[in-house]
């Protein structure tokens, strides 16, 4: 398996796994798949990455910028999302690995996540990966009318600011 930098050329396939995570109903509150124009300028410009097997589009992981105050400029938010038919086989861990790296060489000291509770398997990945929970936000949001609950997980990082 192959981890590289995720380039415009891999969208359909990006967006495609995105899209499923989303009609799963347990990865986000989004419902729609975004274009790649949207996409793109909502995350920052380093840690864009995909899974790559035998030429197939297997995963990908990015981060959002957790805010544009100057005093979060090391916070991001991740996305991760792996094709159905490659979870549960090393896929995210892989990518969470070389993510966290690329994290420490770019000046992001805290990675958080936000996952509902029920998706089991996406919790115990970022755990396994050293994220810690940090509180539940309940009843954050409504997803097909029904209000949904938050965990929220962070992961400091080696990288030192001062």
């Amino acid at each position: 398996m192959l981890i590289r930098i995720l380039e415009q050329r891999d969208w359909p396939a990006v967006k495609q796994i995105y899209q499923d995570g989303m009609d799963g109903g347990n990865a986000t509150f989004e419902t729609n798949a975004p274009d790649w124009e949207e996409w793109n300028k909502s995350k920052l410009p380093f840690g864009r990455l995909v899974a790559n097997q035998d030429g197939i589009v297997t995963g990908w992981v990015a981060l959002t910028p957790y805010s544009s105050r100057e005093v979060y400029r090391g916070v991001a938010d991740i996305s991760i999302y792996i094709h159905p038919a490659y979870q549960g086989r090393g896929v995210g861990r892989k990518l969470m690995k070389k993510l966290l790296e690329i994290c420490d060489q770019q000046g992001i000291w805290t990675v958080q996540a936000s996952i509902f509770p029920e998706n089991t398997a996406s919790l115990a990945l970022h755990k396994s990966c050293g994220f810690r929970e940090v509180g539940i936000r309940e009843r954050i949001g409504k997803l097909y009318g029904r209000w949904r609950d938050v965990m929220l997980l962070e992961r400091r990082m080696t990288y030192d600011p001062e």
